[in-house]
């Protein structure tokens, strides 16, 4: 399938596939959704829960030994692709100080040539940091890596429809193609896998909003928000695992 390395309208590129009408990241600016989806509604919304939390026990409350764990936070992205989410994710770690643990899943890995062509750093104002995006997509798969202070790295050669961990991860990034191109990847199925893997009070993100895909997380007991979208879409949804 032709691939191609394409800008979009806030500065940052992407990998536009011809034959689908689809690219990896929104056309509307590929940074710009990355931050408005998966930081905005999905890092920082779950730590702002936390600190509320946090700041709801006693010295009393906490178990020694238990706290320093509990500020680790663990984060499941479906599809790994060009590491942009996984790239500001980083930075917000280093920015936030707080300890993340984040695991990819990709099926079919982008390739280094690809890699070199797109502008993250660039564009995020992190040039000093360039090494660090590089090291994302080459460190081997299948190990737990550690790149930064408060960031590592796992990355998953599989398929969605293979993740099978239970109550592991607090906040998924569900960034796979979209429905109209691959709808394998937006049912029933697949929807209870991830509320499989998310902690009590955990957190699921997309960039869609389409109904059918709504309706799908509902049905295996997803508590489902929408949200205003980043820039080119209207909506975008957050879903909640409750207790």
């Amino acid at each position: 399938m032709q691939r191609k390395i394409v800008k979009t309208a806030d500065g940052s590129t992407t990998i536009h596939l011809p034959e689908w009408d689809e690219q990896y990241h929104s056309k509307h600016g590929a940074i710009q959704e990355a931050y408005h989806v998966f930081v905005k509604h999905g890092l920082h919304y779950f730590v702002e829960l936390k600190q509320s939390e946090a700041s709801q026990k006693t010295k009393d409350d906490i178990v020694v030994g238990e706290s320093e764990k509990s500020n680790n936070i663990s984060i499941l992205e479906i599809g790994f692709g060009t590491g942009l989410n996984a790239f500001i994710t980083l930075l917000e770690a280093e920015k936030l100080k707080t300890n993340m643990v984040y695991s990819g899943v990709e099926a079919y890995p982008v390739l280094m040539d690809e890699i070199n062509q797109l502008n993250y750093p660039i564009e995020l104002k992190a040039e000093d940091k360039s090494a660090i995006f590089k090291e994302l997509h080459e460190v081997s798969w299948e190990a737990l890596h550690k790149i930064t202070r408060h960031f590592s790295l796992k990355k998953q050669k599989r398929f969605f429809s293979e993740i099978k961990e239970k109550s592991h991860y607090n906040i998924i990034y569900f960034d796979a193609f979209g429905a109209r191109v691959q709808p394998e990847l937006w049912t029933e199925s697949i929807f209870q896998n991830m509320y499989d893997a998310l902690k009590v009070n955990g957190v699921l993100v997309t960039y869609s909003a389409k109904g059918s895909v709504r309706r799908a997380m509902e049905a295996v007991g997803f508590k489902v928000q929408r949200l205003p979208g980043p820039p080119g879409k209207r909506e975008m949804l957050r879903a909640c695992k409750k207790a």
